[in-house]
């Protein structure tokens, strides 16, 4: 039986996502149906249907009382909405349904596990969200709350686990056909780690141990766990806050964490070999992946920052967006991450320049390489190889004073992405550097994912991501290529409809 909370919310949205039109939306990166989206939630594949559900405020362009929204596609590119999923409209979930997964039952229904938030009071009258785990069962569009919930509570946790910060569970199925969930927690002196539970049948669940714990390292809270077997190895995916930075490799704040190592399925026991930012941009948040029928593992993030969502007015129709899907593979230790090869579908035309020299103090513009829907690739590599250029830069949704640019310096092995001059008016985190060691030689392949509010740079065929949301005005089309020196690029560029 559907709430008169959900109720609300689906009328809400019905009727208030006709007044955004295409044109004021992405081309093909999820937006909420009206208000308010971020983090990924559910992301699985069922009934045919890739189905991706997303925290979601509808009824303004701010965090609130969080509900699932809910889409579906069938190639990750092309969404189409369904109603609301879920409303916080139980005692034990009624300050917010927080981020969680979905799972295929046996007997064909849909199961989604999700944080069930509610207040309570400390002995000193201080209000604090208890976070619980909770499960609604449905047909992929709509879901009942199940009577027993919630599943997994405070209860049996090791000591010292904190039950305010207990929250968004990974679900997946074992080779011996039970069930384990992976939950993000923090201990009372603010460390973050990963539990795992175990379940038979996906409604009684017990917990088992701890899979990683940050131990005095990035950060405090690890958020929104993923964990899966990629290239012959396993990898974990978490979502730090109070990140210190780490040289280039980790940055302040809200950050994002790959740990590479072996699991022993039987024991739980996770080893790590490597450690490594997921993105090193601006925007991207809380990943999650699913494994498709020909076996790519697929990631999708929130294209946003906690600490820079004032980018967005909140008087704006909608606010938030997720990544471009990418497809990870596992090369030489590090996590790869490339735009999903479905891509090539929504080319309208190629335009190929080889061998163009530039330089000087003037930026170079290239016939039919504008617009700000685009796929572009760009080789560098200097012109004179006894005298590298300080500086080359591509320049993009650019319009008079307006720009967001993507530079690369071979002598600090470094690309920077730069939206200081999108049109912002806010003081807000408008740059980020990745360190590129292997350019010193100025040599350096980028490829740009350009859709009208967002670029995802792409360095290396993948070996570093690094994502920036802009809201530039839309007429701001031109793509202009710059370098202080003496360098030569192939450009290849395809328009996206």
């Amino acid at each position: 039986m559907i709430s008169q909370a959900l109720r609300d919310a689906r009328r809400y949205e019905e009727i208030y996502e006709k007044e955004i039109s295409p044109a004021e939306r992405p081309l093909f990166h999820l937006t909420p149906r009206c208000g308010w989206m971020n983090d990924p939630n559910g992301f699985g594949y069922y009934k045919g249907q890739f189905h991706l559900f997303y925290q979601y405020y509808p009824y303004a362009s701010v965090w609130g009382a969080m509900h699932w929204g809910h889409a579906v596609s069938m190639d990750l590119l092309h969404w189409s909405p369904l109603p609301a999923a879920m409303a916080p409209d139980q005692v034990y979930d009624y300050k917010g349904c927080f981020s969680g997964s979905s799972i295929p039952m046996n007997d064909g229904r849909h199961l989604l596990m999700y944080t069930s938030v509610r207040q309570t009071s400390d002995p000193q009258g201080q209000g604090s969200g208890v976070q619980t785990q909770s499960i609604a069962i449905g047909n992929g569009v709509d879901y009942t709350k199940y009577g027993k919930n919630p599943v997994i509570t405070a209860e049996g946790l090791p000591e010292g686990s904190s039950r305010f910060d207990f929250r968004d569970p990974k679900m997946w199925q074992a080779s011996d056909g039970s069930y384990i969930a992976a939950v993000a927690n923090n201990n009372t002196e603010g460390g973050g780690k990963i539990l795992l539970f175990k379940s038979k049948d996906l409604l009684n669940w017990k917990y088992w141990r701890v899979l990683a714990s940050n131990n005095g390292r990035f950060g405090a809270m690890w958020e929104c766990p993923d964990f899966f077997g990629l290239d012959g190895k396993h990898v974990l995916l978490v979502s730090p806050q109070d990140m210190l930075p780490d040289d280039f490799e980790y940055h302040n704040g809200n950050g994002t964490l790959c740990l590479i190592g072996s699991y022993d399925e039987k024991t739980g026991e996770f080893v790590e070999e490597k450690d490594q930012a997921i993105d090193y941009g601006i925007d991207f948040y809380a990943p999650q992946t699913v494994l498709t029928k020909d076996g790519r593992r697929i990631m999708i993030g929130w294209m946003q920052n906690w600490d820079a969502c004032a980018i967005r007015s909140p008087h704006e129709k909608w606010a938030g967006q997720m990544s471009m899907p990418r497809e990870l593979s596992v090369r030489d230790g590090r996590l790869y991450q490339n735009p999903i090869s479905e891509i090539d579908t929504m080319y309208l035309n190629t335009i190929i320049h080889r061998d163009v020299r530039i330089g000087g103090a003037e930026d170079v513009s290239l016939d039919g390489i504008y617009g700000r829907c685009m796929d572009l690739t760009v080789k560098v590599r200097p012109g004179d190889a006894d005298k590298i250029f300080h500086r080359f830069s591509i320049r993009f949704a650019k319009k008079g004073k307006l720009r967001t640019s993507v530079s690369f310096r071979p002598h600090e092995k470094t690309v920077k992405i730069d939206r200081k001059y999108s049109g912002s008016c806010r003081a807000i985190v408008h740059q980020r550097r990745c360190l590129v060691p292997e350019s010193a030689g100025g040599e350096i392949t980028l490829r740009l994912i350009l859709d009208r509010f967002s670029v995802e740079v792409f360095i290396n065929d993948g070996r570093y991501a690094m994502t920036a949301s802009i809201f530039t005005d839309l007429d701001a089309e031109g793509i202009s290529f710059y370098a202080d020196g003496d360098v030569l690029i192939d450009v290849e560029g395809h328009a996206l409809g």
